[in-house]
């Protein structure tokens, strides 16, 4: 997988060209077809006075497409502006080709404005059914999301030297099709208090109506076709890093898809054994009711992450899911070998553990990534 990228830098300027190539180095076992996808994007950067502009542009081209036919050619610009300390404000727009003349487009808004005192965010997302850019991942199409977010966080002062920050927040999301039939909405409140210690104590309630299209099974209970509304307060606490051992605990409860359900988890855990070596427990439990029916699930994990210098360091990520009968393991190691070059070692490994007297494996890779930077 070669990478290349070159540096043109001006005084107030600073311009970017990267090309990326990607080719299968032997055929596979599906198709005998090999494919061939090239990524290029050029960006440039102007700054003048407080104010700092970077655009830049991106195509790529796959061809031919995995089922043996075919091309696919995506392209877009993008655009970001900060001005002043706070404010800033980003926006892209893409569209893809692909065969039989179906082109889609996709764009995003975004606007932020970071005070210490006072907050707002406001992000428009559009992406067309059918857009897929066959060099890069879609999560979902055929959306339309609008959300939002204020915030109000004075600082007391003198006035309670134990706390740095009381933190009152307000957000909101609404989410339909092109068509405009509402997926979801969501709106939320929450007060916070953040010590100066680092410790952070929060309280948040809020409501949400989600569409569920097809049967689904969530959290080991079914649930059936239609529109959902439901309200859940979650409190919690999330201890500052500096500490020996820290990480967050919350206790949820409300409504859940015509039921009710009680959560409590433990994230963001991290206990440290000296300079190099820390693991970081997590834990949830859900206790679900809906009806006759009950279920309960566990999510059991702990990543282990061991420091071997500054430029290299291995992560071990275990996990254990009750709703789904299967334990995973992430074992990765990233290298930056010399400045802006890396080298990446994953293995993957999922098995059931339903089978006895071992679990039986569902699946397993390995994945290795080599990258180059080149300055000329």
């Amino acid at each position: 997988m070669p990478f290349f990228e070159a540096h043109d830098a001006p005084e107030t300027a600073l311009r970017r060209r990267r090309i990326l190539a990607v080719q299968p180095a032997s055929r596979t076992l599906v198709s005998a077809t090999d494919s061939f996808s090239c990524a290029s994007r050029y960006s440039a950067s102007f700054s003048r006075s407080a104010s700092t502009i970077s655009a830049g542009a991106l195509a790529t081209n796959r061809s031919p497409l995995p089922n043996g036919t075919g091309s696919n050619q995506a392209y877009g610009v993008d655009a970001t502006f900060a001005f002043f300390t706070n404010l800033t404000a980003a926006a892209y727009w893409a569209q893809t080709d692909s065969p039989a003349g179906r082109k889609a487009a996709s764009y995003r808004g975004q606007m932020e404005y970071a005070g210490d005192r006072y907050g707002l965010q406001l992000e428009q997302l559009g992406i067309d059914r059918g857009f897929n850019p066959e060099v890069g991942f879609v999560r979902r199409d055929d959306i339309r999301r609008s959300s939002g977010l204020v915030r109000f966080s004075p600082r007391p002062g003198a006035a309670v030297p134990a706390v740095r920050k009381f933190v009152w927040t307000g957000t909101g999301a609404y989410l339909e099709n092109n068509g405009g039939q509402v997926q979801g909405r969501d709106w939320r409140g929450e007060f916070a208090i953040e010590l100066q210690n680092s410790d952070r104590y929060y309280v948040n309630y809020g409501g949400t109506y989600e569409l569920i299209p097809v049967p689904v099974r969530i959290l080991g209970v079914p649930i059936a076709p239609g529109g959902y509304q439901y309200n859940t307060t979650r409190a919690g606490v999330t201890y500052g890093q500096q500490r020996l051992v820290s990480g967050a605990v919350a206790f949820e409860t409300g409504e859940f898809y015509g039921g009710d359900r009680t959560s409590v988890s433990v994230t963001q855990g991290r206990v440290t054994f000296g300079p190099r070596l820390s693991v970081e427990p997590t834990w949830q439990g859900n206790w679900v009711t809906q009806g006759a029916l009950s279920a309960t699930t566990h999510l059991t994990g702990g990543r282990v992450v061991y420091t071997v210098r500054p430029t290299m360091f291995a992560t071990a990520l275990i996990q254990y899911n009750t709703a789904v009968s299967a334990v995973s393991a992430n074992v990765r190691l990233r290298w930056e070998y010399r400045p802006g070059s890396e080298l990446f070692v994953v293995y993957n490994e999922q098995r059931d553990t339903i089978s006895t007297p071992l679990p039986d494996l569902m699946s397993r890779s390995l994945v290795v990534k080599v990258t180059r930077l080149f300055r000329f």
